[in-house]
């Protein structure tokens, strides 16, 4: 008999539930395990540093006062989005990381 939708009857059947539900466990706990993980980036030597959750929310930003010019606030602003963009390839190369061979990643 050809079983369950050629599954070879039941008891494949039960078992590829079973893999599939330690799949997705693992995956949750992964997934907690990289939201829990702080990253922390820095841009211009160290002028602007940053910290960011595996949720990608920021927890801390410092900025150096040297490096606050009122005449050129666009500099800043350029250091800012390079720290927040190295945290963000931080937590993209955790990601892959932890589930290599997923198209990105698995959130």
């Amino acid at each position: 008999m050809a079983g369950f939708n050629g599954f070879g009857g039941g008891m494949q059947m039960q078992q590829l539930m079973k893999q599939a539900q330690a799949m997705q466990e693992k995956m949750q706990r992964q997934k907690e395990e990289l939201e829990a993980s702080v990253f922390t980036a820095t841009s211009g030597g160290g002028m602007v540093e940053l910290k960011m959750n595996g949720k990608r929310e920021l927890v801390a930003l410092k900025i150096k006062p040297e490096v606050v010019d009122p005449e050129d606030t666009e500099m800043l602003e350029d250091l800012i989005k390079a720290a927040v963009n190295d945290a963000n390839s931080q937590i993209d190369a955790k990601m892959q990381e932890m589930m290599p061979g997923v198209p990105g990643g698995f959130f």
